[in-house]
């Protein structure tokens, strides 16, 4: 294997100057994100979600961003999952998008709670079949024999709720309503863009940091 020690990327694709970045962060989130749509990459929406188990200990999973608005960045999960249940122990939690291609991360961070059950339903009903058996058919998270037990479990499952599976009680929404975005372009020489928005008296306030 080559030395990782050795490995080297020059960071030139763009730039992120506080002149032409939107005042508001979910403007400026909503303007990437299309960006990345429309450069096609693959799973734009895939994030990183980190959170903080009651031992202290920090664990980290990707995930896929569902909805995002002036509320906050919605995703789906079982609710009985260790992020589920590190969740309802310590609801804050930050979120990280990586889009290699083209040079930028973005961070959230804020609190976290779970979308109301309408919400939840609506998303549900609109995944696909195997989908919403998989989410009767996995307990997230929890010690299985193999991948036989699982298999089983969904064949049941499809024997039992049939075509028209209704949302499990242990899954759906949660939000992460954000008090803080940082945006970040990769620059030449490691001196890279680091804009941060900052909820402060209701109002965000945008800041430079160093690299």
């Amino acid at each position: 294997m080559k030395p990782l020690s050795d490995l080297r990327k020059s960071y030139e694709l763009g730039e992120l100057d506080e002149a032409l970045s939107a005042s508001e962060p979910l403007q400026q989130f909503q303007q990437w994100m299309n960006h990345a749509l429309e450069s096609g990459l693959p799973e734009p929406n895939a994030m990183t979600l980190a959170t903080v188990g009651e031992d202290g200990r920090p664990s980290t999973r990707v995930v896929l961003i569902k909805g995002c608005d002036a509320r906050g960045l919605v995703w789906f999960t079982n609710y009985n999952s260790r992020k589920g249940r590190e969740l309802a122990a310590n609801p804050y939690a930050a979120l990280q998008f990586h889009w290699v291609e083209l040079e930028r991360v973005v961070r959230v961070e804020g609190k976290v709670e779970r979308v109301d059950a309408e919400e939840s339903d609506r998303y549900f009903e609109s995944r696909p079949l195997d989908s919403r058996l998989g989410a009767w058919a996995s307990p997230q998270s929890q010690v299985i024999s193999s991948r036989a037990e699982l298999v089983a479990n969904a064949a049941k499952a499809a024997v039992r709720h049939g075509l028209s599976p209704a949302r499990p009680p242990h899954w759906g929404g949660f939000r992460l309503v954000p008090d803080q975005w940082e945006f970040w372009q990769g620059r030449k020489s490691r001196l890279h863009d680091r804009l941060r928005y900052r909820l402060e008296g209701g109002a965000w306030i945008r800041e430079r940091l160093a690299p």
